[in-house]
């Protein structure tokens, strides 16, 4: 069968069913992002014979250029892959990694206080980038075409400029004040030091050169030459301390991905420094010992929030990234064990955090991320969630280079037992080590059975685990699985501390909250909704792929 390709809204997703043909039998593909130019490059890279891997090099690229306030070159994210001739599944770990001269006493203060700002705005926020590296790996490994085929819609894009849509001129009113602090950002982003209006097009020339370098010269286009001297230089000049030594041993790793049966599914996501799949299986697997339909009940989202309670739980207790910290990841894996956490789940009351092994918890990370989910004509298929943090990252443009650096080094733990600025404080295992990768809640996922395949992923800082076992539930539902349901599906979260229950505003009804607050369970409402779910839904059945876009992503 062959799919037409249709928009979904003209200022913000874009879903597309991508046709073309292979050796003459019409085959189909599916591309969900989240913007219209992004999934355009994505389904044109797929229609001039690149695959599922090579269209995540465009997507990833022009996302880089029309999302800046939540992805770009100048930070990192993770690709979980599947190459369906060989069954081959790999997780690309292209996290950002502290510099070397990165020191925790650097962000304290001499009354052991956490100087939040030194790592939310400026260079001394901004970790070592990873999508460059990842973008060049990519190509080099898996695609059929090279990087300058690839990358050509996003130097073209970054060039000729493109009129930005209503999450942008949103996200310039929330960090405008900080980029003013950085005239290079300010002149890019802004319109003339204030906010921009709806007829703002978005020029970057200086991006569109530095993409071209690593169309031409993969990844020493970018961590190497003219343009790795100029982020050095740049950052240095304005008191961080990157090296060209960060830069020149940067390197994605490709790890193992996490695996999970549940109920007949096999579900595939991301391991450490993700910690999203070891919670995801420790919550499924103490779900497992339930049926699906008591979810459908009070006592079963009490359920969910208690099993919630636990995963995040031992995110505290135990996970950082696995080349620096031992993680007990087996033990964490093993239904034996999660059965063992479920055991004093009381169904009729909520246990309270602090009677929970006493441990420091995880910080706060930015909910501006994307992710973005591929199935090619072939099986390939692709989930990448990327992320520079908060909005508009570090607020830092790196010099003539273009690239505005990510704020990653505030997902550390700052110091152990230290709040940070949202109050809340962090363990070892994830404190500041130079060359180190921050853990982080970003979980590209597959969900795999005999009525179809989920490719899935969402931003949304550490809701996005919660998000994803939300949608593989819905997914998992008696009867035919609907895309639609899933990327719409009325968002709970609980992560252990603060010791709460939050719910998305006008999701859950006054009976809901007050049965909830009876087992005990303090109920917050959000002043916002969360995410932008981008998935896509393959019937084994009938061979339609679906594409589900988060309505979310356009309020």
């Amino acid at each position: 069968m062959i799919f037409k390709r249709f928009i979904i809204g003209i200022l913000a997703l874009l879903t597309v069913n991508c046709s073309h043909v292979v050796e003459n039998n019409p085959k189909s593909c599916a591309i969900a992002s989240a913007h219209p130019l992004a999934t355009q490059a994505g389904c044109k890279i797929l229609d001039n014979g690149g695959n599922a891997f090579d269209a995540a090099v465009a997507v990833t690229a022009v996302l880089a250029v029309v999302e800046p306030f939540s992805s770009g070159i100048g930070g990192g994210g993770f690709y979980l892959l599947h190459r369906e001739k060989d069954n081959f599944q790999i997780f690309i770990d292209a996290r950002e990694k502290a510099p070397f001269k990165s020191k925790p006493e650097f962000f304290i203060s001499d009354n052991k206080k956490v100087k939040n700002l030194r790592s939310i705005n400026g260079p001394t926020a901004a970790a070592i980038p990873g999508i460059p590296a990842a973008l060049d790996w990519l190509a080099n490994h898996y695609g059929n075409l090279g990087l300058k085929e690839s990358l050509a819609p996003a130097i073209r894009i970054a060039k000729s400029g493109f009129t930005v849509d209503a999450r942008y001129i949103k996200a310039t009113i929330h960090k405008q004040q900080v980029m003013n602090s950085f005239s290079d950002a300010s002149l890019i982003f802004l319109d003339d030091k204030k906010a921009v209006g709806t007829d703002f097009i978005l020029y970057q020339e200086n991006l569109s050169r530095t993409l071209d370098l690593i169309a031409n010269h993969g990844r020493d286009g970018f961590y190497n030459g003219q343009i790795g001297r100029e982020l050095v230089r740049s950052v240095s000049a304005s008191g961080g301390f990157w090296t060209a030594r960060d830069l020149q041993q940067y390197k994605v790793v490709e790890r193992e991905p996490v695996y999970l049966n549940f109920k007949g599914a096999k579900i595939t996501s991301a391991p450490l420094p993700s910690s999203g799949g070891l919670v995801i299986t420790q919550v499924l697997n103490i779900l497992e010992e339930y049926p699906l339909e008591i979810l459908n009940n009070y006592d079963g989202e009490h359920l969910l929030v208690e099993a919630m309670r636990r995963g995040y739980n031992d995110r505290a207790i135990y996970m950082g990234d696995p080349d620096f910290v031992e993680v007990p990841v087996s033990k964490l894996l093993s239904k034996t064990y999660a059965k063992k956490r479920g055991t004093n789940i009381d169904l009729q009351k909520a246990t309270k955090s602090s009677s929970l092994p006493s441990v420091t918890t995880i910080l706060e990370e930015g909910r501006e991320t994307t992710h973005f989910s591929i199935m090619d004509a072939f099986g390939n298929r692709v989930a990448a969630t990327l992320s520079i943090n908060t909005t508009f990252g570090s607020g830092f443009v790196a010099g003539s280079t273009g690239v505005l650096l990510n704020n990653h080094m505030n997902d550390f733990s700052l110091a152990p037992n230290i709040p940070n600025i949202y109050g809340l404080v962090g363990g070892r295992s994830n404190i500041v080590e130079p060359g180190k990768r921050p853990l982080s809640s970003m979980s590209p996922t597959f969900v795999e059975d005999e009525k179809g395949i989920l490719v899935i992923g969402t931003p949304g800082g550490s809701r996005i685990i919660s998000m994803v076992i939300l949608g593989i539930l819905e997914y998992m539902k008696e009867g035919k699985p609907n895309v639609e349901n899933i990327v719409r599906k009325p968002r709970l979260h609980h992560q252990y501390l603060p010791d709460q229950v939050q719910v998305e505003p006008d999701s859950f009804d006054k009976e809901w909250i007050q049965t909830m607050e009876l087992k005990g369970h303090k109920v917050v409402v959000s002043g916002h909704k969360w995410g932008n779910m981008q998935a896509i839904l393959f019937d084994k059945l009938t061979g339609d792929y679906t594409v589900g876009n988060d309505p979310r992503g356009v309020e």
